[in-house]
C-alpha cells in the first residue's frame, strides 16, 4: 500500500484521484491546496501527485525533493522555465511529468509518432481538441503532447513548425506545419483527434475521454510504477513500456 498525497485535492481531478486511490487499494495521505505548505503533506506521503497550477510547481518540487519522494506532475500550461525546474529536480528524485495521464492517450501518442514517421511531410497534420467550458489553457496539454509526438516522428521542432489560431486572410498552409484547433464548451472531459490529410485520403486517430476518472486511474498507476525508481525524468511511455 502506497501513501499518496494530492496537491490540488479540492479540484475536480483531486476528487477523482481520491476515488482512484481507494479503488486501487492505496492510502490517501491527504491533500494540499492554495495557501497550504506542500512540505507538511510530503512528510507523511510516499508519493505526491500534482494537479494544481504552474505557479505552484517550484514549491511542490522542492517539497518532494526535501522529503526524498517521487512526484507525478499532471499540471498543464507549463512553460520552458517549469520544465527546467523539473529537469533540475529529476537529478535528486524520480519525476514523471505528462500532459495527459490516460493510458489510452499514451498509446495514441505512440501511434501518432509512428504515423508521422511513416507517412512523411507530404501529409498535413491537424490536431483538434475539445474540452469543457471551464478549461483555462489552450491548446490543451494533451494536444501539445500529441503535437510533440508528431514532431518527433518527423524529426522537427514543434515550436518552429506549428500553426495556431488561424483567423482572417492567413495565406496557404505552411508546408510541414502541425496545426492546432481548440474548441471549448459544455462538460466535455476531453476529445482529441489527430488528422493526417494526404492527397485524396485522410487518416484520423481519435481518443474520447468520457470521464476524468481515466486520468485519475492513470495517475495512480503511474505513481505506483514510480515508487522505487532511481532519480530521473520519466513519462507515461515508460509506464507502458513503449
Amino acid at each position: 500500500m502506497t501513501r499518496i498525497g494530492i496537491i490540488g485535492s479540492q479540484g475536480r481531478m483531486g476528487q477523482a484521484l481520491q476515488d482512484a486511490i481507494a479503488d486501487a487499494g492505496h492510502e490517501y495521505a491527504g491533500g494540499a491546496d492554495q495557501g497550504d505548505d506542500p512540505r507538511e503533506l510530503s512528510s507523511r506521503a510516499d508519493l505526491l501527485v500534482d494537479f494544481s497550477a504552474p505557479g505552484a510547481l517550484e514549491a511542490n518540487l522542492a517539497a518532494a525533493r526535501e522529503a526524498g519522494i517521487p512526484i507525478v506532475i499532471g499540471t498543464t500550461g507549463l512553460e520552458d522555465t517549469h520544465h527546467a525546474l523539473i529537469g533540475d529536480a529529476a537529478s535528486d528524485i524520480a519525476v514523471l511529468q505528462t500532459g495527459n495521464t490516460s493510458l489510452g492517450v499514451t498509446l495514441l501518442a505512440h501511434l501518432v509518432e509512428q504515423a508521422a514517421s511513416k507517412l512523411g511531410p507530404d501529409w498535413d497534420i491537424e490536431i483538434v481538441e475539445m474540452h469543457h467550458r471551464m478549461k483555462v489553457d489552450a491548446p490543451s496539454g494533451t494536444a501539445l503532447l500529441l503535437g510533440e509526438a508528431a514532431a518527433k516522428g518527423r524529426g522537427i521542432d514543434l515550436s518552429a513548425n506549428s500553426e495556431r489560431g488561424r483567423d482572417g486572410h492567413t495565406g496557404k498552409r505552411a508546408d510541414g506545419a502541425i496545426g492546432f484547433a481548440a474548441l471549448r464548451g459544455g462538460t466535455v472531459a476531453g476529445d482529441h483527434s489527430v488528422i493526417f490529410a494526404g492527397s485524396e485520403e485522410r487518416i484520423t486517430l481519435t481518443h474520447n475521454a468520457e470521464n476524468r476518472m481515466i486520468f485519475a486511474r492513470g495517475s495512480v498507476k503511474a505513481g505506483a510504477w514510480l515508487i522505487g525508481r532511481r532519480a530521473g525524468r520519466y513519462t507515461m511511455n515508460d509506464v507502458l513500456g513503449l
